[in-house]
């Protein structure tokens, strides 16, 4: 922690720092930016996306995050970036200036960055990567820890878990202090954070992805599979309510599939790591995937069907352990 604050000083020391989110916009790769960016004037969080939540949170905060084109115009006197809770470049979507030190501050388990000697990774076990920005300021900017950044930490820790599914005491200690150090009511704050806006048209995609899915005995697990053109993640965590041991959602969008699953906890616990296994997909497949054991993703230009295929194929070799 002490090496990656130096490394923040000696780079904003010299100009302007951008800190970039994962393009998938969800609340722990937004609540991480702006929290990070707000300990010190030089650093912005900016990036391609916002999902719904982390737009509804910012809205509600006055939450500064600037969204970029994959090609933008960069200050001129950009001396560093910072990605946040991505493992890859290509979870960024935009197009990186050559020749700028960059830091990567991430949770997954897999990491397919590559680094020069100006550069610098932090990544360690945690279950959301605004456990790590809390940690950092707690240390090293504790006066930065208002409610509103409480509040984008906490959003992010408690939907990367999966609302605690896959929290372990690390992270609800985490949760812990940000609700303790706070001034505002957890339960209030946590149905704010649930009661998500679904429009008419969004509602009837999820249907329609509903009604198209198969259950199906892999090996030792039961799998949920089914496609959706939206909403892949929601669909996936809402096909585990069904009884199986993990599920898949693949989406095909102008030339590119992607793969979207997740796992209960006691499949995590018996041998599914889906993290890993969507790593493996991708040294099988090209592409690039990874994530975490309860939750992960693949994306690639492979056709849906043939992606489908690689991954029941590495499910089907994963032996589920005993208890």
């Amino acid at each position: 922690m002490k090496n990656l604050h130096t490394w923040i000083d000696d780079v904003a020391a010299n100009g302007a720092v951008a800190v970039i989110t994962g393009k998938n916009g969800d609340m722990d790769t937004i609540g991480s930016a702006i929290a990070l960016a707000s300990s010190r004037p030089e650093l912005m969080a900016c990036g391609l996306h916002m999902g719904k939540l982390a737009k509804k949170m910012c809205n509600e905060l006055g939450a500064p995050f600037k969204l970029i084109s994959s090609n933008p115009r960069w200050p001129s006197k950009l001396s560093g970036i910072i990605f946040v809770d991505a493992a890859s470049i290509g979870q960024i979507g935009i197009e990186i200036p050559d020749g700028i030190p960059f830091c990567v501050i991430d949770h997954h388990d897999t990491s397919d960055w590559k680094f020069g000697p100006e550069d610098f990774e932090y990544r360690i076990k945690a279950r959301s990567t605004t456990q790590i920005i809390f940690e950092y300021l707690e240390e090293f900017y504790p006066n930065t820890l208002s409610d509103e950044v409480r509040k984008l930490l906490l959003a992010g820790l408690i939907t990367d878990t999966g609302r605690f599914t896959h929290a372990d005491d690390d992270a609800l200690l985490c949760a812990s202090k940000l609700v303790r150090g706070g001034n505002f009511e957890y339960q209030e704050f946590v149905e704010f954070v649930q009661n998500e806006e679904i429009s008419p048209s969004d509602r009837g995609a999820i249907i329609k992805a509903l009604n198209r899915c198969k259950s199906m005995d892999v090996g030792d697990w039961t799998l949920i599979q089914t496609s959706a053109g939206i909403l892949e993640g929601k669909v996936a965590s809402m096909l585990l309510q069904t009884g199986g041991d993990l599920s898949v959602v693949s989406r095909h969008r102008n030339g590119e599939t992607r793969l979207t699953a997740r796992a209960k906890r006691s499949s995590t616990i018996q041998g599914i790591h889906l993290g890993n296994m969507m790593k493996e997909l991708s040294d099988n497949l090209g592409g690039e995937g990874g994530g975490h054991d309860g939750a992960a993703g693949w994306s690639g230009n492979t056709d849906a069907i043939a992606v489908e295929s690689a991954f029941i194929n590495i499910l089907a070799n994963t032996r589920r352990e005993s208890d």
